[in-house]
């Protein structure tokens, strides 16, 4: 990558305002970062380079939210999930474009983002998790 990004969250939620899923690879021993941090949980290293990963994975675990909190309950009910991706991390968000009674934990889901900029909280940018 020609710019530098510091291994924050900020910097997370900046790739995904551009459509891409990245994690800090610790150069040390390898481990995927994922949201980044600015320490490896493994080595203690603080030695980073950004990977995009592919977003694709299988469901490990979700919940049915029904009575959500008020910038959500359009929404409702609507699904969080917790993503086991192929690249190794795990990593939470909302499920879309599959009705709540037809998911399944192991079926696979890919990450999307979302094109349109939230107006109202959280303002951060959004990505989704979809059937393939």
């Amino acid at each position: 990558m020609s710019e530098t990004h510091p291994f924050t969250i900020e910097s997370f939620y900046k790739f995904v305002s551009e459509g891409k899923l990245m994690a800090a690879k610790c150069s040390k021993c390898g481990t995927l970062l994922l949201p980044p941090r600015p320490v490896c949980t493994k080595c203690l290293s603080t030695d980073f380079k950004w990977v995009e990963l592919k977003g694709e994975g299988k469901l490990l675990s979700y919940t049915v939210i029904h009575v959500s909190p008020m910038q959500f309950q359009s929404m409702a009910p609507y699904t969080v999930g917790i993503v086991e991706l192929e690249d190794g991390p795990h990593l939470p968000g909302m499920i879309r474009d599959v009705e709540p009674e037809k998911i399944r934990v192991g079926m696979d889901l890919k990450v999307d983002f979302e094109t349109s900029i939230p107006t109202q909280w959280p303002l951060w940018p959004r990505y989704f998790f979809r059937p393939p």
